[in-house]
C-alpha cells in the first residue's frame, strides 16, 4: 500500500507528539562515522530517510541498534568501500558523507545523490570547497570519486548559503589541520544541533547559529549521547492542518524557538496560537486575513518547506495571495494537484497566485515530501473523500503520519 484514503471535512481535536528532527537527525548521525566507538543518539524518528542513513552506514561496516526512539551506533568496524547505490541515489543527505569520509578516511567514491525533485540543488558547491581543503576529485557522469592524504583548514567563501554544504564542511572541517572558516554558513536550528553534538565530542566550533562558522580542527573525536529536537516542519506541518480543518490540537514537544516566521505567518492568518513549555496549543481557522503574501527565505526566514502546506491554508482562508518561493526553483510541483482538488492558484516564475475557495475529494498524486504533506491536509479540509498516492515520498519525513494525524481526530487511513 502506498497511498493514503482521507475523508475530509472534519475538525481537528487531540494531542500528539512532535518526533525528532529529521534535518538534523542526518547530518549528525553521519558525525558519528568521524568518532571511534558507539554514540547514542536519542529522539531519532523511524523515517524512510534516516532507515537509509542507517543502510548506509551498516554498508561501511558500522552496527546500528534502534530501541523506540534511540539509535546506537558503533563505528569500531568502519571501513571506507562503497555504498549502496539505492540508498544514495534516493537521498540527497547521503551527499554529507563525503565530508565526515574524506576526513576520517581520506577518500570516497560515490554517485550523485537523489531525493526529492524540488530543484536543481548543485554539488559543485561542496566539491569545490573541498578542493579548497585539499581534496583531489575526479567526476564522471555518474559520481565522483575524492581522496585528501589529510584535509586542511581553508577560508571557503560561499556564493550563497547553503545547508547541505555548511553541514558537509563543517564535518570535513572538524578534524581537518588548522583552521576553517565558513562564511556565508547557513543559521538553521540543525546545523545548530549538529554543532551542538560535534562539540560535545570535542569538536572546537565558534558561531553556531551566525552566519559566520569558525572551526579549529582537533585529533580526534570522543562518543556521546545526544538528544535530536523536535522537528520544527513537523510541528509547522500539523499545525497547517489545523489551520486548514479548523478545531484545537495541542503539539508537544514542538520547539516553538525554531518556530517564530511560521507562527507569526499562521497567526496573521487566523489561527490562535499559545507557547507553553512543553509544546504548542493551536486553535482555530485560517479565514480573511493580512497575510496576503508569504516569501520563504534561509532561516529565520520563513521556511521553503513549510510553503506547500501554507499554500493550502492560503487557498482556503477566503483572500487571495501570493507565494514567493526563493530557495528552491521547482517548488510549486504541488500546484497542479492542489487545482484537482478546487483550489484556483497560477504560476508565473517563482511566484503562485493563490485565490480562495473550498476544495473538494479528488484522487492526488504525491511528488516530493512536504508536497505530499500539503495534499494530505488539503484532504482533511476538502468536502468528500481523497486518496494521495506515492506515500513513500511522504514517508521520508513524518513517522507514521496517520497515527499522528488520528491522534489529532483526522479520519485517514492506509490504502
Amino acid at each position: 500500500m502506498d497511498a493514503i484514503r482521507i475523508y475530509g471535512g472534519k475538525s481537528l481535536d487531540g494531542q500528539t507528539v512532535v518526533q525528532g528532527s529529521k534535518n538534523a537527525s542526518l547530518p549528525i548521525l553521519a558525525a558519528t562515522l568521524l568518532i571511534e566507538g558507539t554514540c547514542e543518539i536519542e529522539n531519532c524518528p523511524d523515517i524512510s530517510d534516516v532507515r537509509h542513513m542507517q543502510k548506509l552506514l551498516e554498508s561501511l561496516g558500522c552496527r546500528l541498534e534502534r530501541e523506540g526512539t534511540l539509535v546506537r551506533v558503533n563505528t569500531l568496524g568502519f571501513s571506507a568501500h562503497d555504498m549502496p547505490s539505492d540508498s544514495v541515489g534516493v537521498m540527497r543527505s547521503s551527499l554529507i558523507l563525503a565530508g565526515a569520509l574524506l576526513a576520517k578516511t581520506g577518500q570516497i567514491c560515490m554517485e550523485y545523490p537523489g531525493g526529492c525533485v524540488i530543484g536543481a540543488r548543485p554539488i559543485d558547491l561542496h566539491l569545490k570547497s573541498l578542493r579548497l581543503m585539499g581534496a583531489s576529485i575526479e567526476e564522471s557522469e555518474s559520481g565522483f570519486c575524492a581522496e585528501a592524504a589529510r584535509l586542511r583548514g581553508a577560508v571557503l567563501h560561499l556564493p550563497f548559503v547553503s545547508v547541505g554544504a555548511t553541514e558537509n564542511l563543517i564535518l570535513a572541517a572538524v578534524l581537518a589541520d588548522g583552521e576553517t572558516v565558513i562564511e556565508p554558513a547557513a543559521r538553521e536550528p540543525e546545523i545548530g544541533a549538529l554543532c551542538e553534538f560535534l562539540r560535545l565530542a570535542g569538536a572546537r566550533i565558534k558561531g553556531a547559529g551566525t552566519g559566520r562558522l569558525v572551526i579549529q580542527g582537533v585529533e580526534k573525536l570522543s562518543p556521546v549521547r545526544y538528544r535530536v529536537p523536535a522537528d520544527r516542519i513537523v510541528a509547522g506541518t500539523y499545525l497547517c492542518a489545523c489551520m486548514c480543518a479548523g478545531g484545537r490540537i495541542f503539539l508537544k514537544d514542538a520547539p516553538v524557538s525554531h518556530m517564530e516566521s511560521v507562527l507569526a505567518c499562521a497567526e496573521s492568518m487566523g489561527a490562535s496560537i499559545v507557547c507553553e513549555a512543553d509544546g504548542l496549543l493551536v486553535a482555530g481557522r485560517a479565514h480573511e486575513s493580512v497575510c496576503d503574501v508569504v516569501r520563504t527565505a534561509c532561516y529565520p526566514g520563513f521556511p521553503t518547506d513549510m510553503q506547500s502546506p501554507f499554500m493550502v491554508a492560503m487557498a482556503l482562508s477566503g483572500r487571495a495571495g501570493r507565494i514567493e518561493e526563493n530557495v528552491f526553483e521547482n517548488r510549486f510541483r504541488v500546484v497542479s494537484e492542489l487545482c484537482r482538488m478546487g483550489a484556483d492558484i497560477t504560476v508565473r516564475g517563482n511566484v503562485a497566485y493563490v485565490g480562495g475557495g473550498p476544495l473538494h475529494g479528488a484522487i492526488v498524486q504525491a511528488q516530493e515530501l512536504r508536497g505530499g504533506a500539503a495534499l494530505v491536509i488539503a484532504a482533511l479540509a476538502a468536502d468528500g473523500t481523497s486518496i494521495v498516492t506515492n506515500r513513500h515520498y511522504i514517508d521520508r519525513g513524518y513517522e507514521d503520519i496517520v497515527s499522528s494525524l488520528r491522534a489529532l481526530g483526522a479520519d485517514l487511513e492506509l490504502a
